[in-house]
């Protein structure tokens, strides 16, 4: 038969107390839970090798006994060796040493069996210290995360989207409501009795970049291309905002790269709190110039004395 070193398995020391071996045993649980990976032969197999020593070490009473063996035998995992040499007759040589799961998953290979398969002993709880026996896909309620990504305008005006997720071997798809004003990072909660699982879905909201506008916390920063005569002598733009065009008036001898501050024209968040609409000036030359516009800068190339690299 192979030993099993349990300790190993959760990855603790030997003097590990209980809230090391409790704390080991979750993370382990959670990372090689069926339901996370699906269809994983190997992930399965790890789920049951660290649920069975947790059912060990996470006992006082069977950690002793365990102990005591390993101590007298010098044992490391994996090593071979035959029980019935040390008092346990019913498993003589030459007997196959494999998993024993029932479909609830409440049996444990036969080298456990060998020290306790004559007591009541189940599958501790997940997240709890209870030692209660449990149904293998019964145990405590398991939440899923997944991300959902939506447009700036989807968020600010609140949408319904369709999102597919995996439990297990099953792929499901439900519509969720995306709120108003909803800000990028935060989570959307899914009672997961509504949708069939055991255990709720949290959507992380993405918000995806737009074409016009750059999101930073609550105010939206937008570009205005303007010609160089309208930088020089100032001009009223239309400008698009989230709720719908406005007038802005553009300021005589402004330099590209300057911001113009519209309050209150940002984005809303969900408890109504509104940012400020930032409008940064952008300079641009015309891509054609008639014979005419270019002799006229070029007058103004020979009367003009301002050198802007000085």
């Amino acid at each position: 038969m192979e030993y099993k070193d349990y300790y190993k398995i959760l990855g603790v020391d030997r003097n590990a107390d209980q809230e090391e071996i409790k704390k080991a045993y979750r993370k382990l649980a959670k990372k090689y839970h069926p339901d996370l990976n699906p269809g994983d032969k190997s992930a399965q197999e790890k789920f049951k090798d660290v649920n069975e020593a947790y059912e060990v070490l996470g006992d006082e009473q069977k950690r002793k006994k365990y102990d005591m063996f390993g101590s007298n035998g010098n044992f490391t995992n994996g090593q071979n060796f035959d029980p019935s040499q040390f008092g346990f007759d019913n498993f003589g040589n030459g007997r196959s040493y494999t998993y024993t799961y029932t479909t609830n998953g409440e049996g444990f290979s036969d080298f456990f069996n060998m020290f306790f398969g004559g007591e009541d002993f189940g599958i501790s709880d997940l997240f709890g210290g209870s030692r209660r026996r449990q149904n293998f896909y019964n145990e405590p309620k398991q939440d899923i995360e997944s991300e959902i990504s939506v447009s700036l305008r989807e968020a600010y005006k609140g949408t319904r989207k369709k999102v597919s997720f995996r439990i297990g071997n099953e792929t499901k798809t439900i519509s969720v409501n995306i709120p108003k004003g909803i800000l990028p990072g935060k989570k959307i909660k899914i009672d997961g009795k509504k949708i069939g699982i055991n255990g709720d879905l949290y959507l992380k909201v993405n918000i995806l970049e737009d074409a016009k506008f750059k999101l930073d916390r609550l105010d939206l920063i937008t570009k205005v291309k303007i010609l160089p005569w309208e930088a020089v002598f100032g001009t009223e733009v239309l400008v698009e905002t989230l709720s719908g065009k406005i007038k802005v008036k553009i300021p005589s001898g402004i330099e590209s790269g300057k911001k113009i501050r519209i309050p209150r024209n940002g984005y809303s968040d969900m408890k109504g709190n509104t940012g400020d609409l930032y409008i940064e000036i952008v300079i641009v030359n015309p891509p054609y110039l008639t014979e005419e516009q270019k002799r006229l800068y070029k007058k103004l190339s020979d009367i003009s004395n301002y050198n802007p690299r000085e």
